[in-house]
């Protein structure tokens, strides 16, 4: 097997960046769960789990979306 780099140190910029995408991605998944009192359905050891998070676990770190139709 190669020895593989850390994602951080890829070529591509994509990639490089795609660690962070990840979280930002999963953090407004947690928002996006409590708005609307839904669950994140994840995979924990191969095992499929519904998790419901808690207001106080998921900080915001979004800006709100913009309006639509309107422009800056």
């Amino acid at each position: 097997m190669k020895h593989l780099k850390p994602i951080e140190q890829a070529s591509n910029a994509d990639l490089r960046g795609s660690m962070s995408a990840l979280q930002r991605a999963a953090q407004r998944a947690r928002e996006l769960a409590i708005q609307t009192g839904t669950a994140l359905v994840v995979s924990q050891k191969g095992v499929i789990v519904h998790l419901h998070p808690k207001p106080d676990s998921a900080g915001v770190l979004q800006e709100p979306n913009a309006p639509y139709g309107k422009t800056p």
